[in-house]
Parts: structure tokens; C-alpha cells; sequence
């Protein structure tokens, strides 16, 4: 396996990121080592919170919550998903598969032996860690999940998978601003998340940093320049290209069996279990909302519903909507989510 590590000096000075990086090797699933990033910081004995970023981002978005969480007495590892961040870059999109984040997430749990942990999920996040809940429930003592879900294709017959792949395979490559447009809802019979798929797959000029930017409420040139640095140029960005192809919404995608083989754990797992979604699926300040000009979207997205339902540790919770952000809500409201993921850590 061929890898890239970003240069060191791509990640100086960055705004409001003051904050240590730490490595551990982990195994990469093709008989050699990965190395992967990660901010720990608080008291070394506090109560764990893990914190796991989506794409096309890194720990960086986390930057809000940190502080707050560890001035409450919470120890927070927030690591970079191979990929991403200052973690390695595999260069072949091959070398990225779902199995190989999840096994790459539990190489890196086991060594640095966490336990008792609080996780805190958000887009791809969710998926990784919820099949390592699975696989390991008695690590996990309370999840917190926000605008993420676990696919399997629930209620897609496998029928269907063909005249879905034709359709994907005919999708347009559009630019962000167009992929956003189409991405509210079904197109032309297509799910929206196919130009979001596309988009990442074959846009040439696909930029996390404006991406990011796109997409936040807020978000400066220098926070821009932030969440770009791990990406110097195409050959980094393999992991973030990737990602959206590997989500299991076509019923033959490889990785739903062992999906569904998670959710049957995390339908008997009876640990507090709290969702923590926007109101809306895309920002309602920025970039992105004056392009749209559309009035707040309530996020009804199924993910919610089926956690609520479908897991133990779920039901009689109050969870929580998170006014006035759009999908990445850790930056968009992060002292917010802060707030609610201390109260339900230290009271559930």
C-alpha cells in the first residue's frame, strides 16, 4: 500500500487550533502500518469522550468543542480517519473499502486501549464507530449520534440494484453549488445524494476547503485554509473522493451484510443512546443558504426515526434538535452540541 503523509507545515498556525498532535500505528489491514492522527486533550484520567469527524473533514471541526468538554472534566481523543487530517493517505481508492475504516478504527481503540467510551458521531463518523459499538459493545458506555446514520439499504429490494447503478452511473458531474440544489431530494428518480456522489468521485476542481466553506454557516478564508491543509493537491485527496461511493444505498453494496449484522447488536443495545440532529440538512446562513434562498428544511431524515425506535438505550431519552445549523454540527453549533453532550454524559 503506497501512502502520503501530509508536511508538517501545512498544519502551522491554523486558527483557533492550538492543540498538540499525537500518533499511534495501527495496523492497515495489508500487512503493514498506518499512521493515524489524533488530539488528546483534558485531564488524563477524565472520563473518555471520543469525537469522530465526517468528510471532507478532520479533527479540526471539533475545535469548538473541545475546550469546552475538557474544561468539564472530560479527557477528548478526537482522532484524524485514515485519510483525512494529518492521519496517512493511502493514494489508491481501492485501498479505502468501509471494512478497512472500521478495522482501522478498531486497530486504534485497542491500542491505545480505550474504555468507558462517550463517543460523539457525525456523517461518516457514525458508520465506522456504530459497527465498532457492535463488534465491541462493553468498550461503550454512552453514543451520541449527529446527522449520521448506519446504512443497510433497509427496504430497497436487491432488485432494484441494477436500475440503481444505471442511474448513478448517469448522473451529471456538477459543481458544489448544483450538487447542493439537487441534493434536497429525488431528481429525475435519482436520490440527490448521487450527485454528492459524483461530485466527490469526478469533479475535477473538488476542494474540501471550499466545500467546507460552501456548507458552513460561517466559515473565514482562514478557517477555509484549515480544513484544505491536509489535502496539498489531488494525490491526497483519494480517502475524501472515496468516501461517498462506499455509503451502502444500492441493496448488492458489500459492506450491508455486516451492517445488518450491527444493527442486530444495536438493537438490543440498551446504553443511553442519544440523537442530537439539526433542524436543517444544509445550513440556513453562508454561502450555501443564499445560493439556495429556501426557508429551513426540518430534517425528518429516517436515521433518526430508526434510531429512536429501533435501540434500547434510545427510547424515553429527550433528544435533541439543534437549532440554526446545518449538516456539520460540530462546527456550525459546536458550543451548542457541547452543551448537550456534557449534560447527557454526566446525567445519563
Amino acid at each position: 500500500m503506497k501512502v502520503l503523509r501530509t508536511p508538517d507545515e501545512r498544519f502551522i498556525g491554523l486558527v483557533d487550533f492550538p492543540f498538540a498532535p499525537n500518533y499511534l500505528d495501527i495496523d492497515d489491514q495489508d500487512g503493514g502500518t498506518l499512521r493515524m492522527h489524533y488530539l488528546d486533550e483534558g485531564p488524563a484520567d477524565g472520563e473518555l469522550v471520543l469525537c469522530m469527524h465526517g468528510q471532507p473533514n478532520w479533527s479540526y471541526s471539533f475545535r469548538k468543542m473541545i475546550g469546552p468538554l475538557a474544561k468539564a472534566g472530560f479527557r477528548v481523543i478526537v482522532p484524524d480517519i485514515v485519510g483525512f487530517g494529518r492521519s496517512d493517505k493511502p493514494t489508491q481508492r481501492s485501498d479505502y473499502t468501509f471494512d478497512r475504516h472500521v478495522n482501522w478504527l478498531k486497530s486504534f481503540i485497542e491500542g491505545l486501549d480505550l474504555q468507558h467510551i462517550n463517543l460523539i458521531a457525525q456523517d461518516w463518523g457514525g458508520p465506522i464507530a456504530l459497527r465498532n459499538v457492535a463488534d465491541n459493545p462493553d468498550r461503550f458506555a454512552r453514543i451520541l449520534v449527529t446527522n449520521t446514520g448506519l446504512g443497510d439499504a433497509k427496504g430497497i429490494p436487491l432488485e432494484k440494484s441494477s436500475e440503481l447503478h444505471r442511474l448513478l452511473s448517469e448522473t451529471p458531474v456538477l459543481p458544489i453549488e448544483e450538487v447542493t440544489k439537487n441534493a434536497l431530494g429525488a431528481v429525475d428518480g435519482r436520490p440527490g445524494f448521487f450527485y454528492w456522489i459524483k461530485h466527490c468521485d469526478a469533479y475535477a476542481d473538488f476542494d474540501p476547503g471550499e466545500v467546507m466553506r460552501f456548507w458552513l454557516n460561517d466559515c473565514s478564508d482562514e478557517e477555509c485554509r484549515a480544513y484544505a491543509a491536509p489535502f496539498p493537491d489531488e494525490s491526497y485527496k483519494q480517502g475524501a473522493r472515496q468516501f461517498p461511493t462506499l455509503v451502502p444505498i444500492i441493496p448488492d453494496n458489500p459492506s450491508i451484510p455486516d451492517n445488518k449484522r450491527a444493527w442486530k447488536v444495536l438493537e438490543k443495545f440498551d446504553k443511553p443512546f442519544l440523537t442530537a440532529f439539526s433542524e436543517s440538512p444544509l445550513p440556513t446562513r453562508g454561502p450555501c443558504a443564499k445560493f439556495l434562498d429556501f426557508k429551513m428544511y426540518k430534517n425528518e431524515a429516517p436515521a433518526i426515526v430508526r434510531f429512536q425506535q429501533d435501540i434500547p438505550g434510545a427510547r424515553g431519552l429527550n433528544h435533541v434538535t439543534i437549532a440554526d445549523s446545518g449538516h456539520y454540527t460540530q462546527d456550525d453549533a459546536g458550543e451548542e452540541l457541547a452543551r448537550v453532550a456534557i449534560e447527557f454524559f454526566t446525567t445519563a
